[in-house]
């Protein structure tokens, strides 16, 4: 997180984010949430869930001004990059866990879970969009706030254009770096940070010294919310504390022995996701049940990697994505409780009912 997020921060600071926001043409909120959760839901599928929500809230900083109204949008990019990363083997870190683990392969896992995830994101969309109210006088000075861009120089140009793209190349490698050295995504993470750093460094190279300062790494870091960082880890913790004496395993098999319905049990696993992290729990749930009785690409494995990848988004501390942008967007607890967790639900059922549904047809 530390290092997408500072990542991130170094494309911000070089405006990179500009070449997106100056690429889309509304500014009224309502109509805005669809581009937003467009490009989320993409972006997660082809980089990460939290680094595609942390790029996309940097990119809505620059598109939308009312508090209140930036907060929705959040909401929206939380549940977005959730179902983005769902059907994507890469996408989120319990779909790539049944993906390296044999239980998942990759056409079969995007085919199967595409449309669901695409419901599970549609479903809070056209919700939310209902919530968002429409404040025209506000909104026209808002036009003419944004359509007044400042001038911006060729070679600041082309600096935004290297660090965008350097940055967005990094993050997509991180993933395809993993698969092939088996090492800790923290170091691919790592890599990564160190080679937007070198391109960072070299554009800048004939800048004299306090003018470098501020697009460096040490100036990005301190920009960083350290705080929810902290917050995650103290719930991955706490959610290690219970995995380490043996309590989730010991909920998982009281539940599959006490509800005699796979179905069921995966979609309450899928809501446990969103108070205990969902890590652990699909690593629980891939020692209960072997290959041998549920082989590759059985419905078990993949209702698993929807219920596990999308149910993180009912709560804004059940996904790394929600916790990351709890940060950035000071979002409290009882507010997503409140505005997007019904919504969340909504599209989590709904994308759910859908893929049991098709499953039903197909088999």
């Amino acid at each position: 997180m530390l290092g997408a997020m500072t990542i991130v921060e170094l494309i911000d600071i070089h405006g990179g984010f500009t070449i997106i926001t100056d690429r889309i043409a509304t500014r009224n909120p309502r109509i805005l949430l669809w581009p937003i959760g467009g490009l989320t839901f993409i972006l997660s599928a082809l980089l990460d869930n939290l680094a595609s929500a942390l790029v996309m809230v940097s990119v809505t900083r620059n598109l939308v001004r009312q508090a209140e109204q930036r907060k929705l949008t959040a909401g929206m990019i939380i549940i977005a990059a959730n179902a983005g990363g769902a059907f994507s083997p890469i996408g989120d870190v319990t779909t790539t866990m049944l993906w390296i683990g044999g239980q998942v392969t990759t056409a079969n896992i995007i085919s199967e879970l595409f449309l669901p995830s695409v419901i599970c994101l549609l479903v809070p969309l056209i919700v939310l969009c209902f919530s968002i109210r429409p404040e025209a006088k506000k909104q026209d000075g808002m036009e003419q706030e944004f359509t007044s861009r400042p001038y911006i120089t060729p070679l600041a140009r082309r600096d935004r254009r290297v660090v965008f793209s350097a940055g967005l190349t990094a993050i997509v490698m991180v993933p395809i770096f993993k698969s092939i050295t088996h090492l800790p995504p923290y170091t691919a993470m790592l890599l990564a940070l160190r080679l937007v750093w070198v391109v960072s460094e070299l554009i800048h190279a004939d800048k004299d010294e306090q003018d470098r300062q501020r697009f460096s790494v040490a100036y990005a870091l301190s920009k960083i919310d350290v705080p929810s960082i902290l917050f995650f880890l103290g719930i991955l913790l706490a959610v290690g504390d219970l995995e380490s004496v043996g309590i989730l395993e010991q909920v998982a098999t009281s539940l599959n022995e006490s509800v005699d319905n796979l179905d069921i049990i995966v979609g309450i696993i899928g809501i446990a996701s969103a108070i205990v992290d969902n890590v652990p729990i699909v690593a629980a749930a891939m020692g209960m049940y072997d290959l041998e009785t549920y082989p590759t690409d059985h419905k078990l494995w993949e209702f698993l990697a929807y219920c596990a990848g999308t149910g993180g988004s009912l709560l804004v501390i059940g996904s790394a994505a929600g916790v990351a942008v709890m940060g950035m967007e000071r979002l409290e607890f009882g507010w997503y409780l409140r505005r997007i967790s019904g919504s969340a639900l909504l599209g989590y059922l709904g994308g759910g009912i859908v893929y049991l549904a098709a499953y039903a047809v197909s088999h």
